[in-house]
């Protein structure tokens, strides 16, 4: 336990409050702040499994599944009271590491074979094919290391590839014709075994079907193009067998291929009809796949032209990019949702009782490589704060990186900062974001022979 949560919980054993024991793998300091926002604060005891450094920055940026499920047990085993929840909000592996754990000791939260038919990205697509049919893509599981796999692609140009499990749109690449394809399986053979290896140690804790048999971390999955109209992203949750779905999130791209994320604004501008319709799609498919009691979001594509609707994809958690958005426009970081159902609770998540009308997470991008010169210092956010009071600016570089070892970076380009900040309308989101822009130090060399 950390010297923060234990004396959390001294003074709260004091006051005779009943603490909760909240284990949250890869807990960071940015993300302790938001969760201890919530309302049911008070009464929990945020402890940090494994370390933020661990999960998510690994040492030379190799991932051990197993051996990071070994220290989680022993850091359970060592602990002194009791274990009432395990959760998470990043992306793999703790994404699959909390349910193995919480499976383990009897905790509440989905099997691990229900919470794989949301990371397995092929798996994940033919379970969504079986109810919603129309709203799926042409897809087709590929080997790149095999050639004769490769050249079985049937989809028309372009179309997508991407790792079976990734995030961050890692070694994800459009694909318009052979030779572009040739060249980015090269990229794919190169990086896969980043989540590959990791993922191939997690699926063996579960039960796969034979469907499944050997398509695994080192495959790909290609899929038809879907990426017209507006992204948005479902928040919900199953409790019980009941979904449910608190709020709709506009996922703004912009950049080569519209592949990278711009921002993330909320609450969503699209017709409510449509967003009806997701949501029936949402509850529809995580029934199917027997998922329950834990959080999800589900990403969708809306066609403003025909009115179609597209699913892109499942995460088996909350997005901890949203957090900062439902406190600023409900009133409380949607982490209270994750935490209420790792103790087994129903949800009774608050709407439109923020300070703000409309909130925004905005991506400092650049996209081509480059050494980092600037960044902002605290006297710059000091300064966007005392203006903007609810703004919270979170660096991901330093001076001196060289983009191209950024970790966990999409394959078009290079992300700087995240931006929080609430408005009372979309024009004044855009505003103040760009005045956030002024305030702040944002410098990178060009590198000569980035191409």
């Amino acid at each position: 336990m950390d010297l923060y949560s234990a004396a959390l919980q001294t003074l709260r054993g004091i006051t005779g409050g009943i603490m909760q024991n909240i284990f949250i793998v890869g807990l960071d300091d940015f993300n302790r702040r938001e969760l201890e926002s919530i309302r049911q604060a008070g009464e929990c005891s945020f402890i940090d499994l494994l370390g933020y450094d661990a999960v998510v920055r690994p040492r030379e940026g190799r991932i051990d599944f197993d051996a990071l499920l070994r220290q989680a047990r022993v850091e359970l085993d060592d602990f002194s009271g009791t274990i009432d929840a395990i959760a998470t909000f990043w992306d793999f592996p703790s994404s699959s590491l909390a349910p193995v754990l919480r499976n383990e000791r009897g905790l509440p939260g989905p099997s691990n074979e229900a919470v794989a038919r949301c990371e397995h990205k092929y798996w994940s697509r033919l379970e969504q094919q079986s109810v919603v049919p129309a709203l799926v893509p042409e897809f087709c599981a590929v080997d790149p290391f095999d050639d004769a796999s490769v050249t079985a692609i049937t989809l028309d140009y372009p179309f997508w590839i991407k790792p079976i499990k990734a995030h961050s749109s890692y070694l994800g690449f459009k694909i318009h014709n052979a030779d572009e394809l040739r060249r980015h399986i090269q990229r794919i053979r190169d990086g896969i075994a980043l989540f590959g290896v990791p993922f191939d140690q997690y699926l063996r804790h579960l039960t796969v079907p034979a469907v499944l048999a050997g398509i695994g971390g080192h495959w790909c999955i290609a899929e038809a193009m879907i990426s017209t109209g507006q992204q948005c992203t479902l928040e919900g949750y199953v409790h019980r067998g009941e979904v449910a779905v608190y709020g709709v999130v506009d996922s703004i791209r912009s950049g080569k291929h519209r592949s990278s994320f711009a921002r993330y604004q909320y609450p969503s501008r699209l017709p409510r009809r449509t967003q009806s319709s997701m949501i029936e799609a949402a509850a529809r498919v995580m029934t199917h796949i027997g998922y329950d009691n834990a959080p999800f979001n589900m990403e969708f594509y809306w066609n403003h032209r025909t009115g179609d609707i597209r699913l892109l994809e499942i995460n088996a958690r909350i997005s901890k990019s949203h957090c900062p958005l439902f406190r600023l426009v409900d009133g409380a970081s949607h982490q209270e949702v994750m935490v209420d159902l790792a103790l087994g609770q129903r949800p009774e998540f608050p709407h439109r009782q923020g300070d703000f009308r409309v909130a925004g997470k905005f991506m400092v991008r650049v996209h081509e490589d480059g050494i980092v010169r600037g960044m902002p210092t605290a006297v710059e956010i000091a300064r966007v704060q005392e203006r903007f009071p609810e703004a919270r600016i979170h660096p991901l570089a330093t001076e001196g990186t060289a983009l191209k070892h950024l970790p966990y970076q999409d394959s078009y380009s290079f992300e700087l900062a995240e931006i929080f900040l609430g408005a009372d309308s979309q024009k004044q989101l855009l505003e103040k974001y760009n005045t956030c822009l002024e305030l702040l130090t944002f410098d990178v060399e060009p590198r000569p022979d980035a191409a």
